[in-house]
């Protein structure tokens, strides 16, 4: 696999979008057949996940993308529960097509010492 920015998936026309692995791993398959995985690698003292998907995956099926962007915003916290963690990080993805929009939020915290990230890589 080799890492890419998200941002690659701009113009390309997805076919399926499937989220696995009890919300820790999406793969993205585009109509050429092209596969994409955006998922952490986990380590000990740290957790990341999807927290939440914001529309309908199926607007995102069968047209171009026109927007795929990321952004992230570290230990600015919304919810008091989360001051409680060293460190926890917010990841956004927004993905649009001329149907609709989808916004996937991740999260990740650790004890300040592990990664946070959301890798997105291209499958060969």
């Amino acid at each position: 696999m080799t890492r890419i920015d998200f941002s690659e998936l701009k113009g390309k026309t997805l076919k399926d979008v499937k989220i696995i692995d009890h919300d820790t791993e999406i793969i993205f398959t585009t109509v050429d057949d092209e596969k994409y995985k955006m998922y952490h690698r986990q380590d000990c003292c740290e957790g990341v996940y999807v927290e939440d998907v914001i529309g309908d995956m199926v607007n995102l099926i069968g047209t171009p993308l026109l927007k795929a962007e990321e952004r992230s915003n570290e230990n600015e916290s919304f919810n008091s529960e989360l001051e409680k963690e060293e460190s926890f990080t917010w990841t956004f993805y927004e993905l649009a097509t001329i149907k609709g929009s989808v916004t996937i939020r991740w999260f990740g915290s650790s004890n300040g010492y592990y990664s946070e990230c959301v890798d997105f890589e291209k499958i060969t």
